[in-house]
């Protein structure tokens, strides 16, 4: 999607401070020398509870900074965000997808953070927060929190199968596990044909991507001999279980599938679990994770990193405040409260040990280390709005050419960037 250029947005990255031109200027500076920020956050993205603490805890530490924060809905925060930043009264913070970041930068109407990095840990922050959250070499987007994609299985079908999950650490121990758990009625994984963020962790374990930027132009790569390679294992993989080859983990519901009680295995965020036990009470205390396996033991599979960053508008009149606002939320102190209360995977890899006494969380932390993001441009959106990949899994799924395949898909990945920036 096209974002609205702005123009006259003057933003200055002092040594003292961060100042801006423009938005809303002394508003909200009342007279006994306090500054009101507005923030906004998402929907869920924090419970009441959290809000709540955080807030009194920040306005104690700094008494001349108050914060008014205002939940956002996802449904169409896009355009709420656009013209937001395209306006003179723009929230101080916003909370934003991580792959969002691109499309908001590309605008023009994000203060650009770079020279605060250091400042606050970034050499620490995960990779699939902290390189969405830059565009163009600067840094626009500060890691906030994440969440992936862990393996969900059944303790009890492991145990009468003699699996020990603890010794599933590589793709090929993956596989021969999932052989023997693919007997007498139960599927060894149930992994649908289109689960297309499952395909570019195992692209990226491969050494490929779905697309690449050379001289300034994306094209996209899956027909390369690294994506081919992560699209053969998927194949493998899949054939293990009933799962159907043209539709994603949405239709039908993965979770609910799982609660039949004939699946072993299941590639979700460990909340899928808590799916599965609401859909069948009896599964309760049979549920495990591990993280998404490796090519090599050495680290876990490379996973698809979801979460969300926080920016600063250039308009806002207050960025000092804003910038303090944020340093506090992603610093490790809330960092470590926030991820316990939400069972999020904290920002930065060496705060792994905030939820290490949750299984699934801490699962999910191991995969987060070695996480990535989509494409890093505003054209991606396109991409997924069209999602040529689902389609080229489906073919290669059912029998067509693999090569021929993802050479059409390749094209129609590097059209829609290209209409899409």
């Amino acid at each position: 999607m096209k974002l609205r250029m702005l123009a006259g947005v003057c933003a200055l990255v002092l040594a003292g401070g961060i100042s801006a031109c423009g938005g809303s200027g002394s508003s909200g500076d009342s007279a006994d020398g306090t500054t009101t920020i507005d923030v906004w956050l998402m929907r869920d993205s924090v419970s009441a509870a959290f809000q709540k603490e955080f807030v009194a805890g920040f306005e104690s530490a700094h008494p001349d900074i108050k914060v008014k924060v205002q939940i956002q809905e996802w449904d169409g925060i896009g355009e709420k965000v656009t013209a937001a930043l395209a306006s003179n009264d723009a929230p101080d913070v916003i909370e934003t997808g991580n792959t969002q970041v691109a499309q908001f930068a590309q605008s023009g109407g994000l203060l650009d953070l770079s020279d605060k990095v250091d400042e606050l840990g970034g050499e620490d922050w995960l990779r699939g927060l902290a390189e969405p959250g830059a565009y163009e070499g600067k840094q626009y987007g500060i890691p906030y929190y994440a969440a992936n994609r862990v393996v969900i299985y059944r303790t009890d079908l492991f145990e009468k199968a003699g699996v020990d999950p603890a010794a599933v650490k590589t793709r090929d121990q993956w596989i021969t596990a999932t052989e023997k758990l693919d007997k007498a009625g139960t599927q060894g994984i149930y992994l649908p044909g289109q689960t297309w963020y499952a395909l570019a962790g195992f692209i990226w374990d491969e050494g490929g991507d779905l697309a690449t930027e050379s001289g300034g132009s994306w094209k996209g790569t899956l027909d390369t001999p690294e994506a081919l390679r992560g699209m053969d294992f998927y194949k493998e993989l899949q054939a293990l279980g009933k799962g159907p080859r043209d539709s994603d983990e949405a239709e039908p519901p993965q979770a609910e599938v799982m609660a039949q009680g004939k699946v072993a295995q299941i590639i979700s965020t460990p909340g899928g679990a808590n799916v599965v036990i609401e859909s069948n009470p009896e599964l309760k205390g049979k549920l495990g994770f591990f993280p998404i396996p490796g090519k090599t033991a050495d680290q876990p599979g490379s996973v698809f990193i979801g979460g969300s960053d926080l920016v600063i508008p250039a308009a806002s009149g207050k960025p000092d405040a804003a910038f303090t606002f944020v340093k506090e939320l992603t610093g490790d102190t809330w960092q470590r409260k926030l991820a316990q209360a939400m069972s999020y995977v904290p920002n930065k890899t060496t705060l792994a040990d905030a939820v290490s006494s949750d299984p699934g969380t801490a699962a999910m932390a191991a995969g987060a280390a070695v996480g990535r993001a989509t494409p890093n441009t505003p054209g991606w959106a396109a991409v997924e709005a069209k999602n040529p990949i689902k389609d080229y899994m489906t073919a290669v799924l059912t029998g067509a050419d693999a090569r021929t395949e993802a050479a059409k898909a390749s094209e129609s990945i590097t059209s829609a960037m290209k209409s899409g920036s």
